[in-house]
């Protein structure tokens, strides 16, 4: 998968090529780099909620072979 990436410097420059003032083209830049990378999630979130789904699917494993050896032996002993 690609990384959508934003080149602001090349953003700014073509505003002021337009004809916009420098400072509100790096401004107007600033906004909608803010507005198209807020909540992206990078790497390491991703990295984090990986770790933490492989965590709860083992808890939960043990938990339903706990209750499967339970069940066992008292099916076995009972």
């Amino acid at each position: 998968m690609g990384v959508a990436t934003f080149d602001t410097l090349k953003a700014a420059e073509a505003l002021e090529e337009a004809g916009v003032e420098k400072a509100q083209a790096k401004a107007t830049v600033a906004m909608v780099r803010d507005a198209v990378t807020e909540g992206v999630a990078t790497k390491t979130d991703i990295a984090g909620l990986e770790a933490r789904f492989f965590r709860a699917m083992w808890i939960q494993t043990s938990i339903v072979a706990a209750a499967g050896l339970t069940v066992g032996l008292l099916m076995a002993f009972g």
